[in-house]
């Protein structure tokens, strides 16, 4: 009798977490392609909630929540869409918190026979590299980065016409990776995911080059489960969390 109603007490705990359970929508960086991925199968373990993923240029999903996309949470590359959203009262300024800064690296396949650590970014320069993929800079803040290292290094106008620019940071990734651009400047946390790392090597650009990728998130008014996106922005933003982003290569956000 003991072990049948110690059965039916396991059966209504598990029933009743599974029927609080919910399921949360996040826009989310495509830097962050591979570290969310394994950030919300952590998180669906320790609370049975589920986290939906979407990946995309920052701007783009800036565009979408400024006209009423329904995500519940948005986690960017860059952190003034985020107070942009915020000041336009798209986004809860009290959940609004840095998580992370992203690094740029310049990437080639293992079938180039440049000597990448010797030559940096004068790679770019050799007549063999025909095509450098890099994001939009217009709405991807690596993008962004990228062409400020490229002035940086008085590279701007010598590789210009090379140029081949990816929708967001993956896009730029997939074309290098692929082979239809020779070299790219990409996100690290690209660089380290298991298909780019053993397909090529790659070089961190000096921090010092480019504008800090600060990367913030926030969730948004509108969403309908709160707590939950609460939840899953607390566990990000935690030790736990930023063990596994720099895993990928991110850094510590500054204090806010």
């Amino acid at each position: 009798m003991r072990k049948t109603l110690a059965l039916l007490a396991l059966f209504f705990t598990l029933f009743g977490a599974l029927a609080y359970a919910e399921e949360i929508t996040v826009a989310a960086a495509a830097d962050l392609t591979y570290a969310m991925k394994d950030l919300a199968v952590q998180f669906q373990t320790k609370t049975g909630n589920t986290v939906m993923l979407s990946f995309g240029a920052s701007g783009g999903f800036y565009s979408q929540i400024a006209n009423g996309a329904p995500f519940d949470v948005f986690f960017s590359a860059d952190s003034q869409y985020v107070a942009k959203l915020a000041a336009a009262g798209k986004i809860d300024q009290a959940s609004v918190r840095n998580y992370a800064v992203g690094a740029l690296v310049l990437w080639l396949p293992n079938r180039s026979r440049l000597d990448l650590q010797k030559l940096k970014m004068d790679v770019l320069l050799d007549r063999s590299v025909k095509k450098i993929a890099i994001a939009n800079p217009e709405h991807a803040p690596y993008g962004r980065a990228a062409m400020a290292a490229l002035e940086h290094f008085q590279l701007k106008m010598l590789v210009t016409d090379k140029l081949v620019m990816g929708e967001n940071i993956s896009q730029a990734a997939q074309f290098v990776s692929s082979g239809n651009a020779q070299s790219g400047l990409i996100a690290e946390s690209l660089a380290l995911s298991p298909k780019m790392k053993s397909g090529g090597t790659f070089w961190v650009v000096p921090p010092d080059s480019y504008p800090p990728i600060v990367q913030s998130a926030g969730i948004l008014t509108s969403s309908k489960h709160k707590q939950t996106a609460q939840a899953f922005l607390d566990f990000v933003t935690s030790a736990d969390g930023a063990k596994i982003l720099a895993q990928y290569g991110f850094g510590a956000p500054p204090r806010q």
